[in-house]
């Protein structure tokens, strides 16, 4: 038995440490939770390695080198021409929050596919003043808009028990995301939606040649929604923080079988379109007027993503904590994949930025989650897991450095 099995391992991870030769994410990064017992969070990695690669780099290998893009703009067309509406009614549903992904595959589908989007966001939990700005932004620029704000007293006290339960802070968020664009189509009998990129850009298990999200991601049978957790709780124990089955309507899955009835297809625009987010970014900069971050983003090198939750950066910090992977990692390995800088200059930029506390938006943090700073602090040393983390000279540092 190696010392490496001996050591307590959290958050269901690999109890090794290993870094992908081409760009920096490492095995620790998680997918969904899978189970949940006691306050424990079980994970799936979405990152498999081979020869040293991870399979996000595999798959950008993959799409820059083997798909052709002009079949897949045909198979667009095609799925287009087979939805598009004759009466100007709504005929396709672009969940966002007006970043610069959400706004571009809303513009593209309307002014160069002739679509008539109906654009819908789930509400951030605190607006940042830029998120707002851009939102607007993608309204004006000519897109009709829902904004779903959920149950302010019922979303403070999920996204508490996720911080304490799970050190998930977005975990609520998440759900509410995932699940808004499904719920408004059923609501509004629009056959089609688009969410921005698959899975299969960050590296998950995803069907490389797969352009539709699974049904599974987002319904569910009806005798399984009791079985289901959110923020670490199961629907009975969240009763007792006087949080009711009626006010978890936006966090549950949709009925799998109102799904399958009403022909509804959920797809990702990156199966259908070179998937490039600094290309996004200018194309709704020059289309919509999205403004990026005037200042660098807490913990990392970028200004251009995540932009409109004061919470994003302890999403973040979080992920840092529990994985070892924070939002400097996540924006370099994918502007290594994209071309956009080299692997030399992205371990710099992670050996800068990565952890560094999101300082800016601290005591409104702990003031919407109703936290002393000492428990935002315990919780996140009891976060820490001690295959990963270790104290030198009473400063915790991490065991392996991406290198």
């Amino acid at each position: 038995m190696s010392d490496h099995d001996l050591v307590d391992v959290k958050w269901g991870l690999p109890n090794h440490v290993e870094f992908c030769s081409s760009c920096v994410i490492s095995n620790q990064r998680p997918s969904t939770v899978v189970e949940h017992k006691h306050k424990k969070m079980s994970v799936k990695p979405t990152i498999e390695f081979v020869d040293g690669e991870c399979d996000a780099c595999r798959y950008h290998r993959y799409k820059y080198n083997e798909v052709d893009w002009s079949a897949r703009e045909k198979e667009l067309l095609m799925l287009c021409d087979k939805f598009r509406s004759n009466d100007g009614s709504y005929d396709v549903v672009v969940p966002g929050s007006g970043g610069k992904d959400s706004v571009y595959v809303a513009h593209i589908l309307k002014h160069k596919y002739g679509m008539n989007p109906l654009t819908v966001t789930w509400a951030p939990h605190i607006y940042t003043e830029i998120g707002w700005e851009n939102m607007q932004a993608w309204i004006h620029s000519g897109f009709d808009n829902i904004l779903i704000t959920p149950n302010g007293r019922v979303h403070r006290k999920l996204t508490k028990l996720a911080f304490e339960n799970l050190l998930h802070p977005f975990q609520p968020f998440i759900m509410g995301q995932k699940l808004v664009a499904p719920r408004v189509a059923l609501e509004k009998d629009i056959k089609l939606i688009f969410y921005v990129e698959s899975q299969a850009e960050g590296g998950s298990g995803l069907d490389w040649n797969e352009p539709r999200m699974p049904n599974n991601f987002f319904s569910r049978p009806l005798d399984e929604v009791s079985d289901i957790t959110l923020s670490g709780c199961s629907l009975d124990e969240l009763e007792y923080h006087e949080i009711t089955r009626r006010d978890l309507s936006p966090y549950v899955p949709v009925n799998v079988s109102e799904v399958e009835s009403s022909g509804v297809e959920v797809h990702f625009m990156s199966y259908y379109r070179l998937w490039r987010p600094q290309d996004n970014f200018y194309y709704a900069v020059e289309n919509c007027g999205f403004k990026p971050n005037p200042e660098r983003s807490e913990g990392t090198y970028s200004k251009y993503a995540s932009l409109d939750d004061r919470i994003d950066g302890f999403h973040y910090y979080t992920t840092f904590i529990k994985f070892g992977i924070g939002r400097a990692t996540y924006d370099a390995a994918q502007e290594v994949r994209n071309g956009h800088i080299d692997r030399e200059e992205a371990l710099a930029l992670v050996r800068k930025y990565d952890g560094k506390f999101p300082q800016k938006y601290f005591e409104e943090f702990l003031e919407y989650l109703s936290l002393t700073e000492a428990d935002f602090w315990r919780c996140i040393n009891e976060g820490r897991s001690p295959h990963l983390w270790t104290q030198d000279s009473g400063q915790w540092v991490l065991k392996e450095q991406v290198r």
